[in-house]
């Protein structure tokens, strides 16, 4: 069974500040789902371990200059093919890694420094995607069938001055396509608007503490949004009405960007511990509990720094790709520690169902999933047991300054 998607997008940092480039690692041809021993082997010796071999960059790019010169960009991918660019300035632009089309956008109403970001895909979307009889030469670039691209802050700021409770947010936005209001004209273009932040922002009981989104996800059939906030707890927000309700006092238990898989009913995650890990959110009158989390990857070497979180991508049919990047020192002689090499180590994995009790009632989309911020829903029920198959892990070595930044 292949994967359902054909690409994994990888972003490349580089030594030059603010210089990225995008490639597209084919997944058919770096087979990371053919098994080592028909099990996987756990951990591996990195000079052992086979090697990604990156294509060329399909676009190479970089952040304008702010007065003192600093400058950064991050990425923030809508679909397999398309990632909006955001620099530290906020200006942003759209690309197309299929149909290699670059379309600018309006920048965010304020730069972000740690963005997070939710594509909603749009009912076009997905009739779409469901539309596999379509040659390539019938399929056409087509902005309608795109959707709404959520942009929140990581660690926002409390608002507790001059707002009104309904007041819009520089913190939290949305990229949408389609005719600018008040509709003059038939053409339709990008458009970024500011939305009403979650409450606690504006609460006085929470002004003492910085708070920090510590996961967040798309529920309700693909119609509202879920955060959690440290030491706060877990909203809900309506794509329709912009509004947002409190969920619970308790946190979710998995952290980052949280997937939802219809093939199994289940969103998908990473724990405190960065194992992969699976939730059922179908019901949220109480906090959700894992229905199995799993390691699927050990440095090989007590000198393996993590340099950052892991990153999930699902590729389809239950299959991921999950990313790890890690970074060895040495010791100048004046007893400082220097980066000596950055590692990136990209693992295909699969989870499925141990036994064939009960079935996921997610649907066939995104926007199928079904539950809601009232706790209405019917996904598993976190009945269903399941077993992640280790595929292949292959690793991306730098010593250049380049280095794998993200995956998506």
């Amino acid at each position: 069974m292949s994967p359902s998607r054909r690409f994994l997008n990888v972003i490349m940092d580089s030594r030059i500040s603010g210089l990225r480039s995008l490639r597209r690692i084919d997944l058919a041809r770096q087979r990371f789902f053919n098994p080592l021993n028909g099990k996987g082997s756990v951990a591996a010796d990195a000079s052992k371990m086979p090697r990604i071999h990156l294509p060329d960059p399909i676009i190479t790019f970089r952040a304008s200059p702010k007065d003192d010169d600093r400058r950064s960009i991050r990425c923030l991918p809508l679909t397999e093919s398309k990632v909006l660019c955001t620099d530290q300035s906020g200006r942003a632009f759209l690309f197309d890694a299929e149909a290699r089309h670059v379309a600018t956008v309006p920048s965010l109403h304020k730069p972000k420094e740690e963005p997070l970001s939710l594509f909603i895909p749009s009912a076009a979307a997905i009739d779409q995607h469901k539309a596999d009889f379509l040659t390539d030469e019938e399929e056409e670039y087509d902005e309608d069938c795109v959707g709404t691209l959520f942009v929140m802050e990581r660690s926002p700021n409390m608002e507790l001055r001059g707002y009104k409770d309904h007041q819009t947010s520089d913190q939290f936005e949305a990229y949408t396509y389609g005719h600018q209001q008040p509709k003059k004209s038939s053409f339709k273009s990008w458009n970024c608007q500011p939305l009403p932040p979650p409450p606690y922002l504006r609460d006085p009981m929470w002004k003492k503490f910085h708070h920090d989104i510590t996961a967040y996800a798309v529920v309700g059939g693909g119609a509202q949004i879920l955060i959690s906030v440290e030491d706060v707890g877990t909203y809900c927000m309506d794509i329709a009405t912009h509004t947002w309700s409190p969920v619970g006092k308790w946190m979710l238990p998995l952290y980052g960007k949280i997937e939802y898989v219809p093939e199994l009913g289940l969103w998908f995650g990473f724990t405190a511990k960065h194992h992969l890990a699976a939730a059922d959110l179908s019901d949220l009158e109480s906090r959700p509990r894992l229905v199995g989390a799993w390691k699927e990857f050990d440095p090989p070497d007590e000198d393996w720094v993590l340099l950052q979180g892991p990153q999930l991508v699902n590729v389809g049919s239950g299959r991921f790709c999950i990313a790890r990047f890690f970074n060895t020192t040495i010791a100048s002689y004046y007893g400082d520690d220097f980066i000596d090499q950055t590692f990136g180590i990209i693992t295909g994995v699969e989870v499925v169902p141990r036994t064939h009790q009960g079935s996921a009632n997610g649907g066939k989309g995104n926007r199928i999933a079904s539950s809601n911020c009232s706790g209405n829903g019917n996904g598993n029920g976190g009945k269903k047991k399941l077993r992640m198959i280790k595929h292949r892990s292959k690793c991306h070595i730098t010593n250049d300054g380049t280095f794998i930044e993200s995956v998506f």
